[in-house]
């Protein structure tokens, strides 16, 4: 019962502000689809593939990521640190690994959505892609990630400046750098070593792959997995430490 009522707030709170919703997940990808699909994507070829069809999964990449972490984190955050009303569910009845598993299913079904937006936009640009229902599970999983650890840095953060110093300190890289706009062969490979460990860019690479239609790299999908419940485990510690002082 946790996850369900978990999941209708966030379908209420959907519900209500469906149009913001939707045109906040679309500003950003539209901007880089027109400056880099339409101007630098015209004399550019990737893979020996035009450039677009290598833009448009990294946007999807890391839209599900920024709206799943957004849709959990800043929300959480508020409620703990301004409404209060998070103290409710911590001494309610609720297990905390269920209301976890609520925000982050949540989490991701807003960044699911955000997707295939993105998906719907890119079609007057010209992208070719192979869509199949792995690719749409791979956009879930990737943005279960970034909403566990949404849950994870809300419970952590002291004050509301902390999710905004979160993001820009761990989510704006991810979102230029994880194989989002450019191939990782072009870096140095110290840097690379850093990077493939991260958990967008075995979700950019899967999304790619199969938009490519190449099969979907399991090992990725594993990293993705165990990426979802590790973030999962530490902020029901986290919760659970607090809930116990």
């Amino acid at each position: 019962m946790g996850i369900v009522t978990v999941l209708w707030e966030k379908w209420v709170e959907f519900k209500y502000e469906w149009f913001k919703i939707t045109t906040s997940a679309l500003i950003s990808p539209l901007l880089y689809m027109i400056a880099l699909g339409w101007g630098l994507g015209a004399t550019t070829t990737v893979t020996d593939r035009p450039y677009i069809d290598f833009l448009v999964p990294g946007i999807i990449a890391l839209t599900t990521m920024n709206t799943s972490f957004s849709a959990v984190g800043l929300s959480l955050n508020v409620q703990r640190l301004f409404e209060h009303s998070f103290d409710h569910i911590i001494i309610s009845p609720t297990p905390i690994s269920q209301y976890i598993v609520g925000q982050m299913l949540g989490g991701s079904l807003r960044g699911m959505y955000s997707g295939c937006l993105i998906l719907l936009l890119s079609i007057p640009f010209g992208a070719t892609m192979h869509i199949s229902p792995m690719f749409f599970l791979v956009m879930l999983l990737n943005g279960m990630v970034f909403a566990a650890l949404g849950v994870l840095a809300a419970v952590l953060a002291a004050t509301h400046s902390d999710i905004s110093r979160f993001s820009t300190f761990v989510i704006l890289p991810m979102t230029f750098l994880c194989n989002t706009f450019f191939p990782l062969d072009r870096i140095p490979t110290a840097i690379k070593v850093i990077i493939d460990v991260l958990p967008l860019t075995h979700a950019s690479g899967l999304l790619r792959s199969m938009a490519y239609g190449s099969a979907p790299n399991l090992w990725s999908v594993l990293i993705l997995a165990l990426y979802a419940l590790v973030f999962m485990v530490l902020a029901n510690a986290v919760i659970n430490r607090r809930k116990n002082i």
